[in-house]
């Protein structure tokens, strides 16, 4: 029982360090929105930062797979 309990609070430690950097990372890439377009006023700018930042995310997430399982190229 104390082994699982402290896998599950090493589970959560990790997952509120992850979201924490992705807090950080929000608002880097905001501020850089912010310095390349101007201030984020109006639902353009504000889509195009969701666009951006999903577009990003998938990028990374499969080149992570990728890296991460091999790209089958030994």
């Amino acid at each position: 029982m104390k082994k699982k309990v402290i896998e599950q609070l090493a589970t959560l430690i990790t997952a509120a360090f992850g979201f924490v950097a992705a807090l950080a990372w929000n608002e880097a890439i905001k501020e850089m929105f912010t310095e390349i377009f101007g201030e984020r006023t109006g639902l353009a700018p504000m889509f195009s930062y969701a666009v951006a930042v999903t577009v990003i995310a998938v990028l990374v997430t499969v080149w992570i797979g990728r890296v991460s399982h091999g790209s089958g190229k030994d």
